[in-house]
């Protein structure tokens, strides 16, 4: 599947100034970079002489910080605990020029924090501090609140769900109504545990191994791959679902249409961290700039080869998804 460079520029002087909502698990990204030259003399592990630090919008900030950099305008809702981290989370994307009035603030819970550390380009362990729980009812209407009163402006809605307990069953069928009756493009970055509630979506962009768990059958050849991908497009009824596959590529399964498989256009690899938070920005931001499904797919799969080439949760430009296409890398021609 491949889209001409002509095109390509055409959908990608489009995107941006339109108004995409991020609704999802909000995070905190801390990296702690270091050098390791001895064992713990305590413990087999590597002793990681941190020489900086360094922090970044996670989650689904990290998809609003995509959308941002595209160009569109994100409307970023989630949950954040009453504390240093959400005060940090709140600076960094204001430091963006995201707008942060959809933070909405739970005192009985921390703000998510995943904090890396790095050692010559590599991750040596992350830790995690957070707490699952649904968020509590009044949170749940203070976010579908902001969603409703953008309805006329919003040209898409991406549901970034991290299994965090913001994305709850009750939020997931109101919004999913909402947005049908609206005829709103909505796109969900799925978890295992709300798979089943993703019915009658636009878009569902599961890995492979997410989709696989999600049908119950898992994918080694493409024989399977065909099997969970149509499958779960007629089990949820869905508009189309892309699945990663990592180093093979993507596939995209829609409604009456044709399974399209893409190859991977990733010449490097440094870190995954974030990627499937640009694929789904990046997928969005193309259909709101007047792609097709087909085209949106390679121009995400373009965005995912940018980022996974650098260190850390990263976030793709309009100018560098760009420049992809002229240098002429798959899934774009003459």
């Amino acid at each position: 599947m491949t889209v001409g460079k002509a095109r390509a520029r055409a959908v990608i002087d489009n995107m941006g100034k339109h108004e995409i909502a991020v609704i999802g698990d909000l995070m905190l990204d801390q990296y702690l970079w270091g050098t390791v030259e001895r064992i713990s003399p305590e413990a087999p592990v590597p002793v990681v002489n941190i020489n900086r630090e360094s922090s970044t919008p996670g989650g689904a900030a990290n998809v609003a910080g995509n959308i941002f950099g595209l160009g569109d305008i994100p409307l970023l809702i989630g949950v954040v605990g009453n504390d240093n981290n959400a005060k940090v989370l709140e600076w960094l994307l204001r430091e963006k020029g995201i707008a942060t009035d959809g933070l909405l603030a739970d005192n009985d819970r921390p703000t998510t924090v995943k904090t890396r550390i790095i050692a010559h380009n590599q991750q040596v362990v992350r830790a995690d501090r957070e707490l699952k729980k649904d968020i509590p009812a009044a949170i749940e209407t203070e976010a579908l609140e902001k969603i409703q009163k953008h309805s006329e402006t919003l040209k898409g809605v991406i549901i970034s769900d991290y299994d965090k307990g913001m994305v709850t069953a009750s939020l997931l069928d109101k919004l999913i109504d909402f947005c049908l009756q609206k005829n709103i493009f909505i796109a969900v970055d799925p978890k295992d545990t709300n798979f089943p509630r993703y019915k009658k979506v636009s878009l569902i962009t599961p890995n492979h191994h997410e989709a696989g768990f999600a049908y119950g059958t898992r994918i080694v050849d493409e024989k399977t791959l065909l099997t969970v991908g149509n499958g779960l497009l007629e089990r949820l009824d869905a508009r189309s679902i892309l699945i990663t596959r990592g180093e093979k590529g993507m596939a995209l399964f829609q409604r009456g249409g044709e399974v399209k498989l893409i190859p991977t256009v990733a010449k490097k690899v440094f870190d995954v961290t974030g990627a499937g938070d640009t694929v789904i920005a990046s997928f969005v931001s193309a259909m709101a700039a007047g792609a097709t499904l087909e085209e949106a797919t390679v121009i995400s799969n373009q965005a995912a080869g940018v980022v996974v080439g650098e260190v850390g949760t990263a976030t793709i430009s309009r100018e560098a998804l760009g420049e992809a296409f002229e240098l002429g890398q798959a899934g774009a021609h003459e």
